[in-house]
Protein backbone atom coordinates (compact mmCIF):
# COMPACT_ATOMS: atom_id res chain seq x y z
CA UNK A 1 0.00 0.00 0.00
CA UNK A 2 1.33 3.43 -0.99
CA UNK A 3 2.18 5.66 1.96
CA UNK A 4 0.66 9.18 2.13
CA UNK A 5 2.95 12.01 1.01
CA UNK A 6 4.06 14.15 3.96
CA UNK A 7 7.03 15.90 2.29
CA UNK A 8 8.00 16.98 -1.22
CA UNK A 9 11.63 17.02 -2.35
CA UNK A 10 12.46 19.13 -5.41
CA UNK A 11 15.34 19.02 -7.83
CA UNK A 12 16.50 22.53 -8.71
CA UNK A 13 17.57 22.52 -12.38
CA UNK A 14 14.69 22.23 -14.86
CA UNK A 15 12.19 21.79 -11.99
CA UNK A 16 12.39 24.91 -9.82
CA UNK A 17 14.39 26.57 -12.58
CA UNK A 18 13.44 26.87 -16.23
CA UNK A 19 15.38 26.01 -19.38
CA UNK A 20 18.94 27.33 -19.76
CA UNK A 21 19.29 30.82 -21.19
CA UNK A 22 20.72 30.65 -24.75
CA UNK A 23 22.37 34.07 -24.50
CA UNK A 24 24.42 32.93 -21.49
CA UNK A 25 25.62 29.85 -23.40
CA UNK A 26 26.74 32.07 -26.28
CA UNK A 27 28.50 34.39 -23.83
CA UNK A 28 30.50 31.49 -22.40
CA UNK A 29 31.49 30.35 -25.87
CA UNK A 30 32.65 33.88 -26.65
CA UNK A 31 34.76 34.09 -23.47
CA UNK A 32 36.50 30.78 -24.17
CA UNK A 33 36.76 31.32 -27.92
CA UNK A 34 35.58 27.74 -28.49
CA UNK A 35 33.13 26.66 -31.16
CA UNK A 36 29.91 24.84 -30.26
CA UNK A 37 31.27 21.32 -30.56
CA UNK A 38 34.42 21.90 -28.50
CA UNK A 39 32.66 24.00 -25.89
CA UNK A 40 29.83 21.50 -25.47
CA UNK A 41 32.30 18.64 -25.02
CA UNK A 42 34.43 20.60 -22.56
CA UNK A 43 31.46 21.88 -20.56
CA UNK A 44 29.98 18.47 -19.82
CA UNK A 45 32.92 16.11 -19.43
CA UNK A 46 33.94 17.32 -15.89
CA UNK A 47 30.49 18.58 -14.87
CA UNK A 48 29.45 15.68 -12.68
CA UNK A 49 32.70 15.87 -10.71
CA UNK A 50 32.23 19.63 -10.33
CA UNK A 51 28.72 19.03 -8.98
CA UNK A 52 30.09 16.31 -6.71
CA UNK A 53 32.63 18.71 -5.17
CA UNK A 54 35.72 17.06 -6.66
CA UNK A 55 36.54 20.38 -8.39
CA UNK A 56 35.91 23.98 -7.37
CA UNK A 57 34.28 26.33 -9.85
CA UNK A 58 37.64 27.79 -10.79
CA UNK A 59 39.16 24.35 -11.30
CA UNK A 60 36.17 23.22 -13.32
CA UNK A 61 36.45 26.07 -15.82
CA UNK A 62 40.16 25.54 -16.31
CA UNK A 63 39.37 21.88 -17.04
CA UNK A 64 36.72 22.92 -19.57
CA UNK A 65 39.22 25.05 -21.45
CA UNK A 66 42.02 22.55 -21.02
CA UNK A 67 39.92 19.88 -22.72
CA UNK A 68 40.58 21.79 -25.95
CA UNK A 69 44.14 22.79 -25.05
CA UNK A 70 43.19 26.35 -24.06
CA UNK A 71 44.06 28.37 -20.95
CA UNK A 72 42.04 30.96 -19.07
CA UNK A 73 43.07 33.95 -17.01
CA UNK A 74 41.35 34.88 -13.75
CA UNK A 75 39.02 37.43 -15.34
CA UNK A 76 37.84 34.90 -17.89
CA UNK A 77 37.15 32.36 -15.15
CA UNK A 78 35.13 34.95 -13.20
CA UNK A 79 33.16 35.84 -16.32
CA UNK A 80 32.42 32.19 -17.05
CA UNK A 81 31.21 31.54 -13.50
CA UNK A 82 28.86 34.54 -13.72
CA UNK A 83 27.53 33.49 -17.13
CA UNK A 84 27.07 29.88 -15.98
CA UNK A 85 24.98 31.13 -13.06
CA UNK A 86 22.91 33.17 -15.49
CA UNK A 87 22.47 30.10 -17.70
CA UNK A 88 20.76 28.13 -14.91
CA UNK A 89 18.90 30.78 -12.91
CA UNK A 90 15.80 31.32 -15.03
CA UNK A 91 12.93 30.55 -12.61
CA UNK A 92 10.03 28.15 -13.23
CA UNK A 93 7.25 30.27 -11.66
CA UNK A 94 4.42 27.71 -11.41
CA UNK A 95 6.61 25.15 -9.67
CA UNK A 96 8.00 27.74 -7.25
CA UNK A 97 4.43 28.88 -6.52
CA UNK A 98 3.37 25.30 -5.78
CA UNK A 99 6.33 24.80 -3.43
CA UNK A 100 5.31 27.96 -1.59
CA UNK A 101 1.70 26.75 -1.36
CA UNK A 102 2.92 23.50 0.19
CA UNK A 103 4.96 25.46 2.71
CA UNK A 104 2.00 27.65 3.67
CA UNK A 105 -0.06 24.50 4.17
CA UNK A 106 2.54 23.04 6.52
CA UNK A 107 3.86 20.35 4.16
CA UNK A 108 7.59 19.80 4.57
CA UNK A 109 9.60 20.75 1.50
CA UNK A 110 13.22 20.26 0.50
CA UNK A 111 15.65 20.71 -2.35
CA UNK A 112 18.07 18.04 -3.55
CA UNK A 113 20.31 19.37 -6.30
CA UNK A 114 23.56 18.48 -8.00
CA UNK A 115 25.35 21.83 -7.83
CA UNK A 116 29.01 22.79 -7.65
CA UNK A 117 30.26 25.37 -5.17
CA UNK A 118 30.20 28.45 -7.42
CA UNK A 119 26.83 27.53 -8.89
CA UNK A 120 25.39 26.93 -5.41
CA UNK A 121 26.55 30.37 -4.28
CA UNK A 122 25.15 32.01 -7.39
CA UNK A 123 21.78 30.31 -7.21
CA UNK A 124 21.01 30.95 -3.53
CA UNK A 125 22.12 34.58 -3.80
CA UNK A 126 19.47 35.21 -6.47
CA UNK A 127 16.45 33.54 -4.91
CA UNK A 128 15.34 34.32 -1.36
CA UNK A 129 12.69 31.58 -1.56
CA UNK A 130 15.38 28.98 -0.84
CA UNK A 131 15.19 30.10 2.81
CA UNK A 132 11.62 28.83 3.08
CA UNK A 133 12.50 25.19 2.35
CA UNK A 134 12.80 23.00 5.42
CA UNK A 135 16.07 21.50 4.21
CA UNK A 136 18.34 21.89 1.17
CA UNK A 137 20.91 19.33 0.06
CA UNK A 138 23.57 20.52 -2.38
CA UNK A 139 25.81 17.82 -3.75
CA UNK A 140 29.20 19.54 -3.55
CA UNK A 141 28.90 19.95 0.23
CA UNK A 142 28.75 16.17 0.70
CA UNK A 143 31.16 14.97 -2.03
CA UNK A 144 28.17 12.98 -3.28
CA UNK A 145 25.80 13.46 -6.20
CA UNK A 146 22.60 12.01 -7.58
CA UNK A 147 22.02 9.18 -8.35
CA UNK A 148 24.20 7.91 -5.46
CA UNK A 149 21.78 6.47 -2.93
CA UNK A 150 23.49 8.06 0.08
CA UNK A 151 22.54 11.58 -1.03
CA UNK A 152 18.82 10.70 -1.04
CA UNK A 153 19.13 9.22 2.43
CA UNK A 154 20.83 12.41 3.61
CA UNK A 155 18.02 14.53 2.15
CA UNK A 156 15.36 12.36 3.80
CA UNK A 157 17.11 12.68 7.16
CA UNK A 158 17.26 16.46 6.68
CA UNK A 159 13.52 16.52 6.08
CA UNK A 160 13.00 14.28 9.13
CA UNK A 161 10.67 12.20 6.98
CA UNK A 162 10.65 8.51 6.08
CA UNK A 163 11.71 8.08 2.42
CA UNK A 164 8.47 6.28 1.51
CA UNK A 165 6.50 9.39 2.56
CA UNK A 166 8.56 11.72 0.34
CA UNK A 167 7.60 12.64 -3.22
CA UNK A 168 10.81 13.37 -5.14
CA UNK A 169 10.54 15.40 -8.36
CA UNK A 170 13.39 15.50 -10.87
CA UNK A 171 13.71 15.96 -14.63
CA UNK A 172 16.17 13.08 -15.19
CA UNK A 173 15.18 9.44 -15.19
CA UNK A 174 18.55 8.33 -13.79
CA UNK A 175 17.99 10.51 -10.72
CA UNK A 176 14.42 9.26 -10.39
CA UNK A 177 15.76 5.69 -10.36
CA UNK A 178 18.18 6.55 -7.55
CA UNK A 179 15.35 8.02 -5.47
CA UNK A 180 13.21 4.94 -6.00
CA UNK A 181 16.11 2.77 -4.88
CA UNK A 182 16.22 4.88 -1.71
CA UNK A 183 12.52 4.14 -1.13
CA UNK A 184 11.00 7.46 -2.24
CA UNK A 185 7.90 8.01 -4.35
CA UNK A 186 8.86 9.84 -7.53
CA UNK A 187 7.65 11.88 -10.46
CA UNK A 188 9.70 12.83 -13.53
CA UNK A 189 9.08 16.47 -14.46
CA UNK A 190 8.85 17.48 -18.13
CA UNK A 191 6.34 20.31 -18.48
CA UNK A 192 4.09 21.82 -15.84
CA UNK A 193 0.97 20.74 -17.71
CA UNK A 194 2.19 17.13 -17.80
CA UNK A 195 3.18 17.36 -14.13
CA UNK A 196 -0.28 18.49 -13.06
CA UNK A 197 -1.93 15.79 -15.17
CA UNK A 198 0.20 13.05 -13.61
CA UNK A 199 -0.38 14.38 -10.09
CA UNK A 200 -4.15 14.15 -10.66
CA UNK A 201 -3.89 10.72 -12.30
CA UNK A 202 -1.97 9.36 -9.33
CA UNK A 203 -4.44 10.67 -6.79
CA UNK A 204 -2.36 13.61 -5.55
CA UNK A 205 -4.95 16.23 -6.48
CA UNK A 206 -5.48 17.37 -2.90
CA UNK A 207 -1.75 17.99 -2.55
CA UNK A 208 -1.59 19.74 -5.91
CA UNK A 209 -4.55 22.04 -5.33
CA UNK A 210 -3.79 23.45 -1.89
CA UNK A 211 -3.69 26.66 -3.89
CA UNK A 212 -3.67 26.70 -7.64
CA UNK A 213 -0.33 28.32 -8.59
CA UNK A 214 -0.40 31.14 -11.07
CA UNK A 215 2.23 31.31 -13.79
Amino acid sequence: MTKPITAVLFDYGMVLSGPPLPAAWEQMKAITGLDEERFHAGYWYPRHEYDRGTHTGEEYWRLVAGHSGEKLDDSQVAGLIAADNQLWTQPNPPMIAWAQALQRAGVRTGVLSNLGDAMHAGVVSRFDWFDKFHHCTFSHTLKLAKPEIEIYRYAAAGLETAPEEILFIDDREVNIAGAEQAGMQTLCYTTHKAFEAEMLERGFGELLNLEHPSA
